[in-house]
């Protein structure tokens, strides 16, 4: 049963909470399995009242990490090379009133955010240039944007093909809801591309995937492909001719709500399918619908997944043999896809960010962001903001017992730690990291005597200490 805590502390606190290790099924007040909690944010920090989208940036010159949560006012800024200690940096505030729904994508060093509401027609495509972020001497600063491309209004969502560089609005006002394309292949130098009107059932795309294909059907290897999530089917197109657009096919479902989002197997040969309406129109558990894929001009159903909450889906990414799911009051749900081919897929860990209900309610885990090299993972929630996390013992952390002689004391620690047994042991080096990998300490000189202690002058949190190739989490409070 999930713990209920006061409202007070999801939603009106100032405080940045940081890193909690998950033991014992919670990480301070989210219940969690697998996955640590690195830092909180919470919307009073950003002066918002909601949180939606969101993205990730590397800046390849230094490898730093940033965060990029869209919020109702605008989009925020996190550094995030510290996980334990994230910097706000600023906000791009919005090209024309606030809103709930705002989408934000990244191509070369450059934020694309789009919105979507009946009251901001004129909001565009801001373009932000990311490398400004890396000079900011006093924030949180209020930013600029770099351009602006006014070809529509409102938009629902953004997406990009990295590789083609062209970016595609979804759900305006123009080609009846379907794809607006735009080439951004000059980031700061927007510019029309045209547009695909569907003619299958449908023409207005929720939300889409453009890649660059290269799965198992050879005959469109190389083809820029489009998969709509066009509210009752997929639309599968072929826009490598952005002035002649051709369906290839279609492809509905049972129960269908509203098809909402969905995402590749990293071969190109599986499809998974959110639906957002599904959970609570019919009444089953959290479903992910899969398709095969392998022959782009006739698309079969695969399987069902059903996840173990009530909890509706949203945002869903795949990340090598793992698919991470928003699945709104439910937080973040995370599942092993590795034997996808033979139906069987198996949820293996979550970090709910919503602890008092899993309703099929549109609250909570807006989206989510797995795609940093570091391995952590950016959870941008409704109502209580921006939350950093990672999977547990992500570093290879070995078991004393089965690898040594040697034993360490007390852990959890607050001040010291003691070791024994290290004059059995052929003891070389003993490192202590934090839980980002910076070593803080290194110990090469030793006694004759059978323990050694340690003190402790960190901050609470994860670390790992490694003594010579065999490591541990130390946990100090």
């Amino acid at each position: 049963m999930k713990k209920i805590i006061l409202l007070n502390l999801i939603f009106s606190s100032f405080i940045l909470q940081s890193q909690t290790t998950c033991d014992n099924g919670m990480a301070a007040s989210f219940p969690c399995n697998g996955y640590d909690l690195l830092s909180h944010i919470p919307l009073s920090t950003f002066n918002a009242a909601e949180g939606s989208d969101s993205w990730g940036w590397t800046d390849h010159t230094n490898n730093k990490e940033y965060a990029l949560m869209a919020l109702n006012t605008g989009v925020a800024f996190i550094d995030i090379s510290d996980p334990i200690n994230p910097i706000y940096l600023g906000q791009l505030p919005s090209a024309a009133g606030q809103s709930t729904w705002r989408d934000v994508k990244v191509y070369k060093n450059h934020a694309y955010v789009v919105s979507d509401f009946v009251n901001i027609g004129n909001h565009g495509m801001q373009v932000f240039d990311l490398t400004r972020l890396r000079n900011v001497t006093n924030p949180p600063e209020t930013f600029t944007v770099d351009a602006r491309y006014t070809g529509f209004g409102n938009a629902h969502n953004i997406v990009i093909n990295e590789q083609s560089g062209y970016a595609y609005a979804v759900g305006t006002s123009t080609f009846e809801g379907g794809p607006h394309f735009i080439d951004i292949r000059d980031p700061k130098n927007p510019v029309a591309a045209g547009g695909f009107i569907s003619s299958g059932s449908v023409a207005y795309s929720h939300d889409a995937q453009v890649i660059t294909y290269n799965g198992p059907d050879t005959e469109h290897v190389g083809k820029e492909i489009l998969i709509g999530s066009n509210i009752i089917e997929i639309v599968i197109a072929d826009i490598t001719d952005k002035a002649n657009p051709q369906v290839l096919s279609t492809i509905s479902y049972s129960d269908v709500g509203y098809t909402h989002q969905g995402w590749f197997t990293e071969d190109q040969r599986y499809f998974l399918l959110g639906d957002e309406a599904d959970e609570a129109t019919v009444g089953f558990n959290t479903r992910t619908i899969i398709f095969d894929f392998e022959d782009l001009d006739n698309p079969v159903f695969h399987m069902n997944y059903s996840g173990p909450t009530t909890a509706t889906d949203h945002n869903g990414y795949v990340k090598g043999d793992k698919f991470y799911l928003s699945s709104y009051r439910a937080g973040l749900r995370v599942m092993d896809i590795s034997d996808i081919a033979n139906k069987n897929i198996t949820e293996i860990g979550y970090f709910d960010s919503f602890p008092s209900s899993d309703s099929a309610t549109q609250n909570g885990a807006w989206s989510v962001y797995p795609y940093f090299e570091s391995g952590n993972i950016v959870i941008s929630d409704i109502e209580s903001g921006f939350f950093l996390v990672r999977p547990t013992n992500t570093l290879s952390v070995d078991d004393f017992e089965t690898k040594s002689n040697f034993a360490m004391y007390p852990n959890p620690a607050s001040s010291a730690i003691t070791i024994d047994g290290i004059n059995t042991f052929d003891l070389k080096k003993i490192e202590i990291f934090n839980v980002v990998g910076k070593k803080m300490k290194e110990i090469t000189k030793f006694d004759n005597s059978n323990s050694i202690t340690i003190n402790l002058e960190y901050d609470p949190g994860i670390y790992l200490l490694r003594i010579n190739d065999v490591t541990k989490k130390l946990i100090i409070n």
